[in-house]
């Protein structure tokens, strides 16, 4: 199965997505495959935010390598499932999907993981508390998510 994280940018939420899904994923067995990418080009080439590397690192996770990408029309075609980060992304992937197919593949990152909220909030303004509290949010959702990946494999 093939995984795409998106949010705005590709430098804050979705890098974490990428790399903390991925290691729910490997520890529970799973190969999986994880990528991100952002809804806008404007940080296209660039590592991660340092806020994120540094708060995953924190928690033993290295998303320093990953490389922020725009979000592609292909990726509809190479990827399974699509989780949008937020209700703008989700929105937005809805309106430049091409057909129901497609449209089946989006989802909300936390509506996916059952949770009570929809947002992953954007910390790019915010304080290294903020990052962290994403981070948490994330963990825990791909946890829940992870578990939903089994629960239907057994």
């Amino acid at each position: 199965m093939k995984l795409l994280m998106v949010c705005l940018g590709n430098i804050c939420r979705s890098p974490l997505a990428e790399g903390i899904m991925q290691e729910k994923l490997k520890k529970a067995g799973l190969d999986f495959f994880v990528d991100s990418a952002g809804m806008i080009s404007y940080h296209a080439g660039e590592c991660p935010d340092h806020r994120s590397i540094e708060i995953a690192k924190q928690f033993g996770i290295d998303i320093s390598g990953q490389v922020a990408r725009k979000f592609t029309k292909n990726d509809f075609e190479n990827f399974d499932l699509i989780f949008a980060m937020d209700t703008s992304v989700y929105e937005e992937l809805i309106s430049i999907a091409s057909s129901e197919k497609q449209k089946a593949k989006i989802h909300r990152f936390l509506d996916f993981a059952d949770w009570e909220s929809s947002e992953v909030p954007d910390p790019y303004y915010g304080s290294k508390k903020d990052f962290e509290e994403v981070y948490h949010l994330i963990n825990d959702a791909s946890e829940k998510i992870t578990k939903k990946f089994l629960s239907k494999i057994k």
